[in-house]
């Protein structure tokens, strides 16, 4: 019987566990950079079979959130590298998620203060992002109103994308993410309700799904498929991303797509805004069925839920988000059945090492 703390290959590397460690947003970079509190951060919970990052952007426009460390520049690719070692000097696996929000920014955020990018110019209705209010402190405030990307533009994001991936590489990473969930820009090029467009990317499943697939081939092209993942929401209705007809059609034609370009994973996030779970057996069955490869699930996971798709050949990998930011000792608390701690959420999100680096590990001798 498949159990979560089994070893896996995911592609060139073996992970120890099928234990993932879910992206997340903390927001305590200093000036776009990850420096030596995110580098303890992640060596603390390395003993996950694999950890990928929060989102970084892939370029100053990519940017949603403040204080979130990005990796576009020298500098950042050296902050990233503290952090790389830290996790390999405890024999851990890490990806870094690029990321790329679109719609969901704020002009405070963007160069020279212009609107945010989209595939077009739909704005995420009571979207919130944690940027800079008026008087210049950090806050959640609504999400600007954004442009379309012009057909030429969309080709240079997928070249700041690979340009990324490469950054990645020579930080040090094991592999790199796509963050295509939760409402993102390839979220919104792939919903006909955000994607409006009428070039070569906007229209049928297959023109809504161009711009993700090209983006896919510029980033296998420079660092090799099986380094690449993606992550995928589907149903998910996360920043007013409303489901439409053609929901599952869509997600299925990717996962043919991507199976055949033979990547190292595609991650599923199950989220609904009010967290319930939007995909069911079914769903998971047919993208099974589709996609050869890896499959990650994330979303309210338990170990039982895991252990029982696992068995059934639905997923190979569980990833958990909110358990590891106060057990960095997750791991051993699952295998051992110890008590897990609850997360502060109002730590969830800037500030300094509290709520961050100083949840403890568990003691035995207190059980």
């Amino acid at each position: 019987m498949t159990r979560l703390f089994d070893n896996y290959r995911l592609g060139d590397i073996v992970l120890r566990n099928r234990l993932v460690m879910a992206p997340m947003t903390r927001a305590r970079s200093v000036d776009t950079i990850a420096g030596a509190a995110t580098a303890e951060y992640y060596r603390q919970r390395a003993t996950a079979g694999l950890i990928v990052t929060e989102g970084t952007p892939i370029s100053p426009e990519g940017q949603g959130y403040a204080h979130v460390p990005g990796i576009w520049s020298r500098e950042q690719i050296a902050g990233w590298q503290t952090v790389t070692k830290a996790v390999h000097s405890e024999e851990g696996r890490i990806f870094a998620q690029l990321w790329h929000v679109g719609r969901l920014s704020h002009e405070s955020l963007q160069p020279g203060r212009r609107q945010p990018v989209s595939s077009g110019a739909t704005p995420a209705h009571e979207g919130k992002t944690f940027a800079f209010t008026d008087d210049g402190t950090v806050g959640f405030v609504d999400v600007s109103k954004p442009r379309p990307l012009s057909t030429q533009e969309v080709g240079r994001v997928i070249r700041d994308f690979a340009c990324g991936a490469t950054n990645a590489s020579d930080a040090g990473f094991d592999g790199v993410e796509l963050h295509g969930a939760n409402g993102y820009l390839f979220e919104q090029f792939l919903n006909p309700a955000t994607n409006t467009r009428t070039d070569q990317y906007g229209g049928s499943i297959q023109n809504r799904a161009r711009f993700l697939l090209e983006t896919v081939d510029r980033v296998i092209e420079a660092i090799g498929s099986t380094r690449v993942g993606m992550r995928l929401s589907p149903f998910s209705e996360l920043f007013d991303m409303p489901t439409y007809i053609e929901t599952t059609d869509t997600y299925l034609h990717l996962a043919c797509e991507l199976s055949r370009r033979d990547l190292a994973y595609v991650h599923l996030a199950d989220q609904l805004p009010e967290g319930d779970r939007a995909i069911g057996t079914d769903f998971l069955i047919a993208f099974r069925a589709r996609f050869q490869g890896t499959i990650i699930l994330a979303g309210g996971m338990t170990r039982e839920l895991a252990e029982d798709l696992m068995e059934k050949n639905l997923i190979d990998l569980t990833a958990f988000g909110q358990p590891f930011i106060a057990n960095p000792d997750l791991v051993e608390r699952m295998r051992n059945e110890w008590p897990l701690t609850t997360p502060d959420p109002d730590s969830y999100y800037g500030g300094g090492e509290a709520g961050y680096l100083d949840y403890p590990r568990f003691n035995p001798a207190t059980v």
